[in-house]
């Protein structure tokens, strides 16, 4: 009896002492029902920003994105983490844009044209021959009338937080060089998937083909497409030299780029988290808008040393392109509002 009074005395000091030991970073649940270590430190997850954009990653856009990165995760000391996507790895710009919809991506930074699918007031920005300047453009984009179109996104689950630049639009073949606008008829140029483009380029006398950028050079090489209209920042970038022989100044559209997020993580952030991806999103754009600057005139330079024909198109040339868009001008006006439409107009002559 004494050795099982004795064994039984020992096991019922070992549970004691293990009941009382424990693991010494036990955790409790904090008064917001987070995980908490013993000595305090938060165990919840961090946020996470997966932002995607189809350019390559020698781009200004890349370059801004990896900059707005740099902001939010030291501002947050780490609390939200900035994944970057180039290349199209996360899709097309209408793919991403939809997957911010649902929540399953958290930012893209996608041109307007294909943006106005989902929210028609963006239709405008791609008016042909509606900003004479990249200044006249930060002016208006930056000023009311630009952040009032930004606001139409939110009923759409997304949240525009600014915008950074594409450039002005230049059309590249493999035809012949266009000078003037006699040169267009015929060519089968692509161009984003965005009616009011399309239209343009048919008053133009092209045959325009509407395909996701992602597929774009595969067209080029194979003849599926004759040219096309992009930056020179993307032009060279994306190495079209070696499928396109002709560039020319068209300055067809200036286009913007938007930086988006997916309203249900934005929604998810405290109010100071907010005002730390908004600001980020401004802060990089502004250096996005320089390296772009100071890029394109380079670009041009570049282009014609990898064999590409330059040609200038005159200010003749250019007002019969703007007379010949006029009525899809006229028609847009109507579909999305004139008096907005006018409201932007003002805005750009008053930028002047």
């Amino acid at each position: 009896m004494k050795k099982v009074f004795a064994v039984l005395f020992t096991v019922m000091i070992l549970f004691v002492l293990s009941a009382c030991g424990g693991n010494n970073e036990s955790t409790a649940k904090d008064e917001g029902g987070n995980n908490e270590k013993s000595n305090g430190e938060s165990t919840s997850e961090e946020k996470v920003i997966r932002a995607g954009i189809g350019l390559n990653d020698k781009h200004p856009q890349y370059k801004g994105l990896l900059k707005f990165k740099e902001i939010v995760e030291e501002k947050t000391d780490g609390a939200i983490k900035v994944e970057t996507y180039h290349s199209g790895q996360l899709g097309d710009d209408r793919t991403m844009t939809e997957a911010l919809q649902l929540g399953s991506q958290e930012v893209t930074i996608p041109s307007t044209a294909p943006l106005a699918n989902f929210a028609d007031e963006f239709s405008i920005f791609d008016f042909p021959f509606l900003f004479p300047n990249e200044e006249v453009a930060d002016k208006v984009l930056d000023g009311e009338v630009g952040q009032k179109i930004l606001k139409k996104l939110e009923s759409k689950d997304l949240v525009g937080l600014t915008y950074w630049e594409n450039g002005f639009r230049d059309v590249t073949n493999s035809k012949r060089p266009i000078k003037t606008v006699e040169d267009f008829k015929g060519l089968k140029l692509r161009t984003m998937e965005n009616d009011l483009h399309l239209e343009a380029f048919r008053e133009l006398g092209a045959n325009p083909t509407p395909m996701a950028f992602t597929e774009l050079f595969t067209a080029m090489q194979q003849g599926t497409v004759d040219g096309q209209e992009n930056p020179y920042a993307t032009i060279y970038l994306e190495k079209f030299y070696e499928a396109q022989d002709y560039v020319s100044n068209t300055h067809h559209v200036y286009s913007p780029f938007v930086f988006l997020m997916s309203k249900s993580f934005y929604d998810g952030l405290s109010a100071e988290q907010q005002q730390i991806v908004t600001e980020a999103a401004i802060e990089a754009g502004h250096y996005e808008r320089d390296l772009n600057r100071e890029a394109n005139q380079q670009y041009l330079s570049d282009l014609e040393e990898e064999g590409m024909e330059y040609s200038e198109i005159s200010e003749e040339e250019h007002a019969k392109m703007k007379e010949l868009v006029q009525p899809v001008i006229d028609k847009y006006a109507e579909e999305i509002g004139k008096e907005l439409v006018d409201e932007v107009y003002q805005a750009v002559e008053d930028a002047q």
